[in-house]
């Protein structure tokens, strides 16, 4: 039997502190612990419409849960990974082969835009949105940075194809347990006291003085090289304040296998170095490669050179 001046007098001091929808809710939820003729009841003891009180059943009926879920367990549609299995590979499948990227960072992107591969999976049977490509991207490690360089001047027609062979050739080496490494020359740096751009912490009003003009003849520059082991997942830098040559180049590669290298691959009988198409490792640049070759005469290693293509 429903004691209706307990209820009455809950749902007074209740109204005060509730909004629209979870008065609504509250109704119906007294409606239905009522049964039949609850809605009546409800509606007469809380001065509610009827309207209001059938709304809120029907709230409740649907799914409307306590604990903040507005949904009944496995309620809503299921991703789409469940609902067209297969999606992920397929997408991974189209940017794999195209993905590129400094290799200095752990982050890949890749020259397909999002249009572009919604595009491709629908073309392989798969119903998706940009919105849903952009998430299953960043789940599998890709950063799609498509805009950032689409002005990269005239490119050779092969140039995919060369890309593609240097891939080829370091997964080689890399499944042989053979070093495979990056190298490039990062900013340089003025040695002394200058200005840097960026804030620390310091005690209040004690900066760290520096300098008053960064332009001072006669100082020299500190020229960081960057040897990195993608087998390894580990950097090396070396860093010189001579000049950024092609010799500067390849000490620095000579100092990581003495270093590191060579006792990290003791079985090592070749050498895999990956590098950019400009500055003093060039693939134009024949002292790079004549240095290199003295490196292989000193390390009794096969070395084998694969310079990234130029733009233009």
């Amino acid at each position: 039997m429903i004691d209706e001046q307990a209820l009455a007098d809950k749902l007074v001091v209740l109204r005060p502190h509730l909004d629209e929808r979870q008065w609504r809710l509250l109704l119906g939820a007294e409606a239905e612990a009522v049964g039949r003729g609850g809605i009546s009841l409800v509606a007469r003891l809380s001065g509610a419409s009827r309207t209001t009180v059938q709304a809120g059943v029907a709230e409740v009926r649907a799914g409307v849960l306590p604990g903040g879920r507005v949904r009944a367990v496995g309620a809503g549609r299921r991703p789409v990974e469940e609902a067209q299995p297969g999606i992920e590979q397929a997408l991974d499948g189209l940017v794999s082969p195209e993905t590129r990227g400094d290799p200095m960072s752990p982050l890949r992107w890749t020259t397909k835009s999002l249009s572009q591969l919604v595009k491709a999976l629908y073309g392989l049977g798969f119903r998706v949105s940009k919105k849903t490509v952009s998430r299953l991207l960043k789940q599998a490690g890709y950063r799609l940075q498509a805009t950032f360089k689409t002005k990269e001047g005239a490119q050779h027609p092969d140039r995919d194809a060369q890309f593609g062979h240097i891939n080829d050739t370091a997964a080689r080496f890399l499944a042989a347990g053979d070093p495979v490494v990056s190298m490039d020359a990062k900013k340089k740096e003025l040695v002394g006291e200058y200005a840097a751009r960026g804030r620390e912490w310091q005690p209040g009003g004690r900066p760290v003085e520096v300098n008053g003009h960064d332009f001072p003849a006669g100082v020299p520059k500190a020229i960081p090289y960057g040897v990195y082991d993608i087998g390894a997942d580990a950097g090396f830098v070396s860093v010189g304040v001579d000049h950024d040559t092609a010799p500067f180049a390849v000490n620095a590669l000579r100092t990581w296998w003495q270093r590191i290298g060579s006792l990290r691959y003791p079985q090592a009988r070749r050498l895999l170095v990956t590098a950019d198409g400009g500055g003093s490792n060039g693939s134009r640049l024949r002292a790079w490669k004549v240095e290199l070759g003295r490196l292989a005469t000193e390390t009794s290693l096969s070395g084998c050179l694969c310079n990234h293509p130029l733009s233009s």
